[in-house]
């Protein structure tokens, strides 16, 4: 077994987008390369209605799927194809856009005016990029939930962990996202597929993640693969850190507990094209898609 070494670790960024809504973006729209095959990852969480009542009205995507995870309030969603539905706390939404739609959300906050979520971003494979369009809409109470003699509590909203699998299927990236908590003090190790590239983006108290190429910090109280590891300072709200090659990530969480999202999926491995909302491989197959929503194809029929 070899632990992930901590390749960065950085908080998310204050940022604005749809029709005004204040979030915290993690990383996207710099290189593609850093996460592949996830491309950008938010955190949409705000204490006042109008930081995101305006919401994201309609606009379009193309070759990319989007990770929906709602934790307060609810997030009501349309699309060109007629699909229509409501997000609530706990829900999950899994769009594929493929070859394309026209799409809305409109979050609504809990009746104390909060509303809190997350959008990531997954890159689809060029054999997929023009696939028909689905969504996955998965209910709170559907997400296996998992509770360790520790304490710990893992949520699988996405792949298999711990001998229980996640109710969304059939993702090109074959992806594992997990929210998980742990209680004060505890120290915890989750394992993670080699050839996945992973990140965790800390949303609630913090915690120390070991860090097998970093000799500076506080040591952990046992060796880790036959090594001295080292843990590095704590990590707290809204902080990104993104993982090297391995097969072990190591946590410690601080004097009030953690709650994180641990998300891991396999590398893409393709040219990008990227313009906002539509990811192709060449900047050709996206000048392609910007003719055709200015001359209204965009959508494809149904076949």
């Amino acid at each position: 077994m070899s632990l992930r070494p901590t390749l960065e670790t950085r908080l998310a960024q204050p940022t604005m987008e749809g029709a005004g809504v204040k979030l915290h973006r993690a990383f996207g729209f710099q290189d593609p390369s850093e996460l592949d095959p996830f491309l950008m990852f938010d955190d949409f969480r705000n204490e006042r209605p109008e930081d995101f009542q305006r919401g994201f009205p309609w606009h379009p995507h193309r070759g990319i799927e989007t990770i929906t995870y709602v934790l307060s309030g609810t997030v009501e969603h349309g699309d060109s194809l007629g699909n229509h539905g409501v997000l609530g706390a706990g829900d999950v939404q899994w769009m594929t856009a493929g070859s394309g739609i026209l799409h809305q959300e409109m979050p609504q906050g809990n009746t104390a005016g909060q509303m809190h979520g997350f959008q990531l971003w997954g890159n689809l494979p060029s054999s997929l990029k023009m696939t028909a369009p689905r969504y996955q809409d998965v209910k709170g109470t559907e997400i296996p939930v998992i509770q360790d003699d520790d304490g710990t509590v893992v949520r699988i909203i996405v792949g298999s962990f711990w001998g229980k699998t996640g109710p969304v299927d059939g993702i090109a990236a074959d992806p594992q996202y997990l929210d998980i908590s742990i209680p004060a003090g505890v120290k915890k190790t989750f394992k993670i597929d080699t050839y996945r590239r992973a990140f965790a983006y800390v949303f609630e108290g913090a915690g120390a993640f070991a860090d097998a190429s970093k000799p500076s910090g506080v040591l952990l109280e046992k060796e880790v693969a036959g090594e001295e590891v080292n843990i590095r300072d704590l990590s707290g709200n809204r902080t990104l850190i993104r993982f090297g090659t391995g097969d072990e990530v190591t946590v410690q969480a601080g004097p009030e507990g953690m709650r994180f999202l641990l998300i891991s999926g396999a590398p893409i491995n393709e040219p990008v094209a990227w313009h906002g909302p539509i990811v192709m491989n060449t900047q050709e197959e996206l000048m392609q898609a910007m003719r055709e929503l200015r001359n209204g194809t965009f959508i494809k029929p149904a076949h």
